[in-house]
């Protein structure tokens, strides 16, 4: 497609200028290995290559001269568009489309996200809650706020934080049953689960459950817990602010897996809006500033 090739272009033009990948790279917000794949495909729609390539350096071929300066002429032009376009790319207004699993989107993500809406009274946010590992350009979201090992390499991913699961009781349900100082005692309380599983992983294994509720939405899990019906198996970041505030009880601590890693993940683009780019500031000084509220 001739967008693609015209993409390509640019992003030849911003590692010729630095004669490094990993320069250009880190200027355009992109991973280095997608940028190095780009460029090949455009040499290869080319016929011809670019630059010479070695361990410790990087020139450009009379090929690459030529394409360089008059990507210069492109850039220019490109500049003057903008200008004259009015910058609409620099208002603070729109809407900003997200996918987030259900729980973070319950325990964080919206008063996150409203918190940058005060701010910023022109954006809105559209949130779709799901655990679905969407392509967010052919899908047309904005962002993704996923829990994972390995975040998409066609992805910018941004490490927010780390997290364990915790298990977490009502303290007047822990007054009169007592709590759990093993896993092997979950089959003796009142464990609530969100699934068909009949099992609670911790560090050294599976252990059995017993309880008087299954249900898939987590909120309610909470409300029930909250209200002493039982103990509930969730991301800490879920039941943070219950627990910092005593309303929830967190048992189990050193038992629990740990070390389970957050991200927020976009597109790779040439150029993101005004909000977009607020957005990703906001969102990471939020999560560098202030870690201690998503851990219990």
């Amino acid at each position: 497609m001739q967008h693609k090739k015209i993409e390509r272009l640019m992003l030849f033009a911003e590692v010729a200028k630095a004669l490094s990948f990993t320069k250009a790279a880190d200027k355009l917000d992109i991973s280095r290995g997608y940028l190095s794949t780009q460029i090949k495909q455009l040499e290869k729609e080319l016929g011809y290559s670019l630059m010479i390539r070695s361990t410790r350096s990087i020139r450009l071929t009379p090929q690459g001269e030529r394409v360089a300066a008059g990507m210069e002429s492109v850039a220019q032009t490109l500049v003057e568009i903008e200008r004259s376009a009015g910058y609409e790319n620099q208002s603070l207004e729109g809407m900003i489309r997200i996918t987030a699993p259900m729980q973070f989107t319950q325990g964080v993500l919206l008063d996150l996200c409203q918190r940058f809406s005060a701010q910023h009274p022109g954006v809105t946010f559209d949130i779709e809650c799901s655990y679905q590992s969407f392509n967010l350009v052919r899908d047309n979201f904005d962002f993704a706020f996923r829990a994972t090992r390995k975040p998409p390499e066609n992805m910018i991913a941004k490490k927010l934080f780390s997290y364990s699961h915790a298990v977490t009781g009502a303290p007047d349900y822990f007054e009169q049953y007592g709590e759990p100082s093993h896993p092997n005692q979950l089959c003796q309380h009142q464990c609530m689960n969100n699934s068909n599983d009949d099992t609670w992983p911790f560090a050294d294994g599976e252990y059995p459950i017993q309880g008087w509720l299954k249900n898939n939405d987590n909120l309610i899990l909470k409300t029930q817990a909250l209200a002493g019906r039982g103990i509930i198996y969730t991301p800490e970041y879920f039941v943070s602010k219950e627990v910092r505030a005593g309303r929830l009880v967190s048992v189990l601590k050193e038992h629990i897996i740990s070390s389970n890693d957050f991200y927020l993940i976009y597109p790779q683009v040439m150029k993101r809006s005004l909000r977009l780019s607020r957005f990703i500031e906001f969102v990471l000084d939020e999560f560098r500033l202030s870690p201690a509220p998503w851990t219990v």
